[in-house]
């Protein structure tokens, strides 16, 4: 008995392994077989062919297609536009009916999105995308990027940096406006130098540490330390503490009009921590930065003296 016992186990094990295997393969499979069994559940279309597609919408794809990262999709055995859209038999049979073929300008972003991350959603930062502001804001990647009509051949966006993000980060357009900003409207850099439009895992979807200051230090290296003597709040708030990244009315996109201001919030009396100011605050030695000239950090003086 003990023996077909064990025997009947070792089945149900070999049962379930089998199981878990194809359960496994499952979700391994390619992008292209992944949307066939989407495509063909509500169905049983069958695939055409590029060549197919090309005879009603040539123009669509020797200009919109076959000139984009996407055409690659047609080599070694790939389904091309099918790819993207599902087998097309019915769609042919139909004469061009687009209930039979996978539509875009109807569906809802969720299902968009799902659509191109079955092959865009390998990559580190595109994992990110279903959590980020942008997924959960209901924004569908074709909102942004055109297989067929981009403006922009890099990513194949809608239209360029930065008057894409402008279209819904109106606050950010008026802030690069200011008389001080970073010269993103000039060319000089760009919105995803400094965001993740797929999502991460800091706050405002910046490329780097909560704090902020990772992604400031990637061009301003001389700030970034490290010091013997480190001014605390550059380390704990990072350079949003006194700066305002996008733009500002006052010089070196400081928060406040002075700089004595800037630093009296923090240094003075009777607040607790660092001490106050030992001597007056006249005109002459309105800026603190004139004696303190290391604010960001010294290697020789607590007080950030030189």
């Amino acid at each position: 008995m003990n023996t077909t016992r064990v025997r009947v186990d070792f089945f149900a094990l070999v049962v379930q392994t089998g199981l878990l295997l194809m359960l496994f393969h499952g979700t391994g499979a390619s992008c292209q077989e992944q949307k066939a069994v989407d495509s063909q559940s509500a169905g049983t279309a069958q695939y055409v062919g590029s060549d197919t597609c090309k005879t009603c919408h040539e123009d669509l794809y020797k200009s919109n297609f076959e000139k984009t990262p996407h055409f690659k999709t047609t080599l070694h055995d790939g389904h091309g536009c099918e790819s993207c859209h599902g087998p097309g038999s019915a769609h042919v049979e139909g004469s061009g009916d687009v209930t039979k073929i996978i539509s875009f300008k109807t569906m809802p972003a969720q299902k968009v999105n799902t659509i191109c991350l079955s092959c865009h959603g390998d990559k580190h930062e595109q994992r990110h995308f279903s959590a980020s502001v942008h997924g959960n804001s209901g924004i569908g990647c074709i909102d942004c990027h055109s297989p067929h009509h981009a403006r922009e051949a890099q990513h194949l966006l809608v239209r360029a940096q930065p008057d894409l993000c402008y279209g819904c980060h109106t606050s950010a357009k008026a802030d690069f406006a200011k008389p001080y900003h970073h010269r993103v409207d000039e060319g000089l850099i760009r919105c995803s130098d400094c965001h993740n439009a797929h999502g991460t895992t800091t706050l405002r979807q910046v490329r780097a540490m909560p704090s902020g200051d990772a992604i400031c230090v990637k061009c301003h290296a001389e700030k970034a330390g490290p010091f013997v003597y480190e001014h605390v709040p550059v380390k704990t708030e990072g350079c949003n503490s006194c700066h305002t990244p996008h733009g500002s009315t006052n010089p070196r996109y400081l928060r406040v009009s002075q700089v004595n201001l800037l630093c009296l919030q923090c240094h003075s009396f009777p607040a607790q921590g660092p001490a106050g100011p030992a001597h007056d605050q006249s005109a002459k030695y309105q800026a603190c930065t004139m004696c303190h000239t290391q604010i960001h950090g010294s290697n020789a003086s607590s007080v950030f003296f030189r």
